[in-house]
């Protein structure tokens, strides 16, 4: 697999503690949206840790640049990434990954997030707006609080423009919150996508999140009958 060398373009937070980097994307690189590249540290300072880490990407593949999100935790790695300057060179291979949206446009997709596992979802509900895919797509996006849901405004956005698209977020630490809420606080359950998503029977359901989280909602869909072979994972370590 082809490795590139990009430019950082710019970066942007996009919920408190979470920031977005967008990269220069080479001219021969093509992606499906929902899939993940490496991004590697060029000369990283001695004793910082690994020098490169996986990202789902953000961005479709229509965009021109490379997006990633992240949290910004105090691991060696994002320490060094916060701290590049605006067209510093990364090294960039991929793609990788294979959560991406099936083709029967009879099956609809639920996609189930929590907290920046929302990244890959991105990536696909771009996609699917600009190309009009006439897939129904159901996101159901679970955060503490309003202020820790990335991109939770653009998603609103494409829940007004997107006719096959709907989006339930759920809050479930509203206590903490400095924001209003009047939507759902409950966590992610089989109660919860029973009532949500009607017939389980027929949808394909993408579940992306911490390893403890994702183990949990699939659980919860194998209890009100989803078939295993209908549910497709990705953990997310090291948030």
């Amino acid at each position: 697999m082809k490795m590139h060398l990009v430019k950082l373009a710019g970066r942007e937070e996009v919920a408190t503690g979470t920031m977005a980097f967008c990269f220069e994307k080479p001219k021969e690189f093509h992606f499906k949206a929902g899939q993940a590249v490496a991004i590697g540290l060029i000369d990283p300072p001695r004793g910082e840790g690994q020098s490169h880490r996986i990202f789902s990407l953000a961005s479709a593949p229509f965009e021109r640049t490379l997006m990633v999100a992240t949290r910004m935790r105090e691991s060696p790695f994002k320490r060094v990434l916060k701290t590049l300057p605006d067209g510093a060179t990364v090294e960039l291979e991929g793609p990788f990954g294979e959560l991406t949206l099936h083709e029967d446009t009879m099956r609809p997709a639920i996609f189930i997030a929590g907290g920046i596992g929302i990244t890959p979802f991105m990536s696909m509900l771009r996609q699917a707006a600009e190309d009009r895919l006439p897939h129904r797509l159901l996101l159901i996006y679970s955060n503490r609080r309003p202020e820790d849901a990335a991109f939770l405004d653009e998603l609103q956005r494409l829940g007004q423009e997107n006719k096959n698209f709907r989006l339930f977020a759920t809050m479930t630490g509203m206590r903490t919150s400095a924001l209003a809420w009047d939507g759902e606080t409950s966590v992610i359950n089989a109660d919860l996508v029973t009532r949500v998503v009607g017939d389980v029977s027929t949808p394909i359901y993408y579940v992306v999140g911490p390893p403890a989280m994702v183990e949990a909602v699939r659980e919860s869909l194998c209890a009100v009958g989803v078939r295993e072979d209908a549910i497709r994972i990705e953990e997310f370590f090291g948030y």
